[in-house]
């Protein structure tokens, strides 16, 4: 079972393996399929 985010934008939830995407540097990359809504560099508890 893939965990389910909660877009900050609409609110509705997508698999996280659809929505986010990590990067070398230890930051995520966050886009909704639904709204298009996009975050970059969400620093992570190791970044």
């Amino acid at each position: 079972m893939v965990p389910e985010v909660i877009c900050p934008n609409c609110d509705r939830r997508a698999k996280m393996d659809k929505t986010l995407t990590a990067q070398s540097n230890q930051n995520l990359i966050f886009h909704c399929p639904y709204c298009q809504y996009r975050s970059r560099n969400i620093h992570t508890s190791k970044g």
